[in-house]
């Protein structure tokens, strides 16, 4: 038979996290519900990594090329651009209007030893793709000493 040590606390931690993600996602829906209503909104982004790099995919459904600005400066990577309105249905023949139009703003702190001149950008079916790539390992350089005889 083994034993096993008791710990009182081992899953307070534990708790304390499912309750902090609580309130931030309360508050977080709050605050999108009183953005949207302004006409402000903020795309949903994916954040992951391969072997190689950082990728970012944000949904940018009607928003064209055109209207999309990608920044990094000071290791932030920014994300703006706005959602144009297209009339083509006049505004009293509306039942229902839930898609959200205005500008948006998103920042995103990149890892220190980025090259930003390798980032790669593509926009394809409504999704921008940023792939990051990762910092090559720093290795210990090797110091020759010269014997001087």
């Amino acid at each position: 038979m083994t034993l096993v040590r008791w710990e009182p606390f081992r899953n307070v931690a534990t708790l304390q996290e499912r309750i902090n993600r609580m309130f931030d996602e309360a508050f977080n829906k709050a605050r999108d519900l009183d953005e949207n209503a302004m006409g402000a909104w903020r795309p949903s982004v994916d954040i992951f990594e391969n072997d190689h790099a950082i990728i970012l995919e944000a949904e940018l459904p009607g928003v064209t090329r055109e209207d999309i600005d990608v920044e990094v400066e000071n290791n932030v990577l920014t994300l703006k651009g706005e959602r144009k309105e297209v009339r083509e249905v006049e505004e009293e023949r509306y039942y229902r209007k839930e898609r959200i139009i205005g500008r948006f703003h998103r920042a995103f702190t990149l890892p220190v030893d980025v090259n930003l001149d390798q980032i790669k950008a593509s926009f394809q079916n409504g999704v921008l793709r940023l792939e990051v790539p990762k910092p090559e390992e720093k290795k210990p350089r090797k110091i020759a000493i010269a014997v001087e005889g």
